[in-house]
């Protein structure tokens, strides 16, 4: 694994302010939580759509380039399946496919219980030089 490619996921500045935190980064794998604060609800007092898919993002962006290869997402989808409980959210990323420049992720999204309450799906372009 390239240190400054992990250097770099790590000192993610949206990430960090979102208040994302990285767990856990091996290759084709990863792992991300995110504490739910007052500012991470919506109006109806659930997880803003927006904040659940910037953890599953960030939690693509790690593991899909912890080869050391810079690796940008193409196209990501997520389904929300509910509501998430708790005050704890965590994204567990893990490569799917990899061939020659594409790449495959999905992340699952676990809420305080561990109960899946959604899922995303990511496919990367590896920037090989």
């Amino acid at each position: 694994m390239n240190n400054s490619i992990t250097g770099n996921v790590k000192d993610d500045r949206f990430a960090k302010y979102v208040g994302i935190e990285l767990v856990e980064i091996r290759e084709g794998y990863a792992v991300a939580e995110l504490i739910v604060r007052d500012d991470h609800l919506n109006g109806v007092n659930s997880v803003q759509g927006g904040a659940i898919f910037t953890l599953a993002d960030y939690a693509f962006a790690a593991a899909s380039n912890s080869y050391g290869f810079v690796t940008v997402g193409i196209n990501v989808n997520i389904s929300y399946f509910k509501a998430p409980s708790g005050k704890k959210i965590r994204a567990v990323a893990k490569e799917v496919s990899t061939q020659n420049r594409i790449c495959g992720y999905d992340v699952d999204l676990l809420d305080e219980d561990g109960t899946i309450f959604a899922r995303f799906n990511g496919l990367g372009y590896i920037k090989r030089k």
